[in-house]
């Protein structure tokens, strides 16, 4: 049921995107995330990108909407353990959703959260602290002033 809610959710977000994203004589589609995706067939999509971090860590992502502002997009990731400090800020406003896995964050001011399968978090661009995982994958949906973070 709390998974039915969380989807839901980021379905609101989409079709708000969506909406905002519409220009005059202009075809608007939404996007979906699968069950399938869900399950891990959208890291066979053509658009997916596999990173190779500086610690070693591989992740993967798709992207699945972007607004034409470029302002706002959505998608999925899948991240291997990460250990990272987040020095300057985040730089763009995030909501996710953590599908398997979990992450801990600790705020710079010593503040813990643990996000947990099933649960959704939201972070402000300005936020930093440590971010530490054994794994996970997340739905996540970002707003950012910065065009070049979407595309």
């Amino acid at each position: 049921m709390k998974r039915n809610i969380s989807i839901a959710v980021i379905g609101i977000m989409i079709s708000v995107a969506v909406i905002a994203a519409h220009h005059e004589n202009e075809v608007v589609k939404p996007s979906k995330i699968s069950q399938s995706d869900v399950s891990g067939d959208i890291y066979n999509r053509s658009n997916m990108v596999k990173t190779t971090h500086k610690d070693g860590h591989t992740s993967l992502d798709v992207t699945t909407l972007v607004s034409s502002s470029g302002e706002y997009c959505t998608g999925m990731y899948q991240s291997e353990e990460t250990h990272m400090e987040v020095k300057e800020p985040w730089g763009v406003d995030e909501f996710f959703y953590v599908i398997e896995g979990s992450i801990t964050l600790t705020s710079s001011d010593g503040t813990v959260m643990t996000v947990n399968s099933g649960e959704a978090a939201s972070l402000p661009e300005e936020w930093t602290g440590r971010w530490d995982t054994e794994g996970y994958s997340k739905i996540w949906a970002i707003h950012s002033e910065d065009l070049s973070y979407c595309s």
